[in-house]
């Protein structure tokens, strides 16, 4: 079983706390303002009467003018969740969002009860290998006081391990918070491997750090192996099967919600040409070229990048079939999402997407999204990482709607001068 270790440290009260410094800073006419845009679309969608909407609506109200925050019930919170997903624009994989599982768990707000509950999701989640998408809700921002939140951006992640010589192994983007671990308390094994779990690390209500062992039997790893090529199997790679992303913040009408873990299942590309290809990552392409035949000299033969990269995403769509985990490639990825963007516009509503992460990194043109004109526009509700970049943008969306020009324009400089004041906010 894990260990909760209860080992702690408190964040420096001179420079806050930074769970703060991510939020959204929204005055209390925008926060209505965004409270009354998703009651709208919750009511619209559940096809509540004019009595219901407007009971509600004067309640709701009434909350935020006396202490600024209200409480979503249990039906408008799982309506909000699929809908931050579906408006999520740098997320490829929005056309099953109808069926995202929403575990409600405002009610649990200890990092011992938190850690608890992320450890089921991964189980849930996993169940046989059909990845399911489950988000699990826990306590929203209210005012000033701050919930416990979870600071891994992911649930399973590898730890980095630099040597003597200045080399690491392992996944160098996380240097900083294997750093952060040791220092809490955790200590890697004895022979430090590339691919060592780092400790689920966990802020609470008073911002005091606190570090969680995952149990093995939550981190279910896929070797990775090629079918054509036995050497890849000598690599020694291999990746977990659910990305279970916990740095978001989720924002449901004017509500934030900094712990709200939810995971999706992998498309190939993200392992392969990303996480094992990149130079700040495990930066394999080399040894993968070798292992498959491939002379890695750009002078011998400049495409070799391009060759090793197709292998290695052969090797990870095979590896994960073979163990029956649910896994996408590219290319279907690309058609799921022309399907989800036709589907979105027959029903009268604009698609907000970043073409920068809408875009495989593999085979980009070959793909029918390279060749879509796309724009983000940050709808809420939505998941962003902190204020100064996705949180700057995001406010109601009245795009949709058949509106007046002068209304049109109305909206587009209500916009501009939101996004102006937060910036010098």
């Amino acid at each position: 079983m894990a260990l909760f270790r209860g080992r702690w440290q408190r964040a420096d009260a001179l420079h806050g706390s930074p769970l703060q410094r991510r939020l959204r800073r929204l005055s209390a006419l925008e926060r209505r303002e965004e409270a009354r845009a998703f009651l709208n679309a919750f009511h619209d969608a559940t096809g509540a009467g004019k009595a219901a909407r407007q009971a509600r609506w004067s309640a709701v109200r009434r909350e935020l003018a006396r202490t600024g925050h209200y409480e979503h019930t249990p039906d408008e919170l799982a309506y909000g969740a699929r809908l931050a997903w579906r408006n999520n624009g740098r997320c490829i994989g929005r056309l099953l969002w109808e069926s995202l599982d929403v575990v409600d768990c405002r009610h649990l707000t200890d990092p011992a009860q938190i850690a608890q509950r992320v450890f089921a999701h991964l189980d849930e989640a996993h169940g046989d290998g059909r990845i399911r998408s489950i988000i699990s809700v826990f306590a929203p921002v209210r005012g000033t006081d701050l919930p416990a939140w979870i600071e891994s951006p992911q649930a399973i992640q590898y730890a980095a391990h630099v040597q003597a010589d200045g080399r690491v192994t392992g996944d160098r983007q996380n240097q900083e918070m294997t750093r952060i671990a040791m220092s809490l308390g955790w200590r890697p094994p004895l022979v430090p491997g590339a691919f060592d779990p780092l400790p689920l690390m966990i802020r609470d209500r008073d911002d005091r750090r606190h570090i969680v062992d995952l149990p093995p039997s939550c981190i279910r790893e896929v070797p990775i192996t090629h079918p054509g090529f036995p050497a890849v199997a000598e690599l020694g790679l291999r990746w977990y099967s659910v990305p279970l992303v916990t740095g978001h913040i989720m924002t449901i009408g004017g509500i934030d919600y900094p712990c709200a873990p939810f995971n999706g299942f992998y498309m190939g590309t993200e392992i392969a040409s990303r996480d094992f290809a990149d130079r700040k990552r495990y930066d394999v392409l080399g040894d993968l070229a070798q292992a498959v035949g491939i002379v890695p000299d750009h002078r011998a033969d400049p495409l070799w990048k391009d060759r090793a990269l197709t292998e290695l995403n052969a090797a990870v769509l095979h590896s994960y079939r073979q163990a029956g985990v649910t896994m996408l490639d590219h290319h279907s990825a690309s058609d799921q999402f022309m399907t989800f963007h036709r589907r979105e516009q027959a029903a009268g509503r604009c698609v907000a997407a970043d073409w920068r992460w809408i875009v495989p990194p593999q085979a980009t043109a070959a793909c029918d999204v390279f060749h879509l004109k796309m724009r983000n526009f940050h709808p809420v509700p939505n998941f962003y990482r902190d204020r100064g970049d996705e949180g700057l943008r995001m406010m109601p969306w009245y795009g949709d709607r058949h509106r007046r020009r002068s209304l049109v324009w109305l909206d587009r400089f209500h916009r501009r001068w939101k996004i102006w004041k937060r910036m010098a906010g």
